[in-house]
């Protein structure tokens, strides 16, 4: 059973819990603050196989560092509920874009993994990262230069398949992993990331 979150897992005010029928039967309770909530910035836009949730501003960038990077890994829960409002009907098999394995002893947790988890979708890891670097250190011109960065880790076969990632930028690591699937025998590839850059 999940501990209830008190208080806003961003700023720590404490989290005004209405208790009410709806309140009890809602899949994911609130983890962060109306404030806080409201510094993020939803993408409007879409493009027919690619669809980003928010935008990478101020309010995100610092909640990435926190998650990512200072190992915060109850963070995930933070965007739970619009990631699986987002990805609940899909029929395609999610795929999470994979870190390395050496990077993920360092983390300690895969932010991927945990955002598709505190969300309640189900995926399957059908791509290994073959590099340890990273696009982010990059410039723009080194990342769209970037040899292959996947391989397949088991056979495909002609499915359907939605990429998931944290944040997207130049679109290179996305494209890395379609290609890598499409190669593979996938027969469509689609792509969500919770961010776009």
């Amino acid at each position: 059973m999940h501990k209830e979150v008190m208080d806003c897992l961003l700023c720590g005010t404490p989290l005004i819990q209405q208790v009410s029928w709806l309140t009890l039967i809602q899949r994911f309770p609130t983890t962060i603050c109306e404030k806080c909530e409201q510094k993020f910035l939803p993408v409007q836009s879409e493009q027919s196989d690619h669809r980003s949730l928010f935008h990478y501003n101020e309010a995100m960038k610092d909640y990435l560092h926190s998650y990512k990077f200072m190992y915060d890994v109850v963070l995930a829960k933070v965007f739970q509920k619009q990631i699986h409002d987002v990805m609940k009907h899909e029929q395609r098999i999610v795929v999470p874009i994979p870190m390395h394995p050496q990077k993920l002893v360092e983390r300690t947790f895969s932010h991927i993994d945990e955002l598709l988890i505190a969300a309640k979708i189900p995926y399957k890891h059908l791509l290994e990262k073959t590099t340890t670097d990273t696009q982010g250190k990059k410039s723009r011109e080194e990342r769209l230069n970037t040899s292959q960065l996947f391989r397949t880790i088991e056979k495909i076969g002609p499915k359907n398949f939605v990429l998931f990632d944290d944040i997207y930028t130049t679109g290179t690591t996305i494209d890395h992993a379609k290609k890598a699937l499409l190669e593979a025998g996938a027969k469509n590839v689609t792509s969500i990331t919770l961010i776009r850059g």
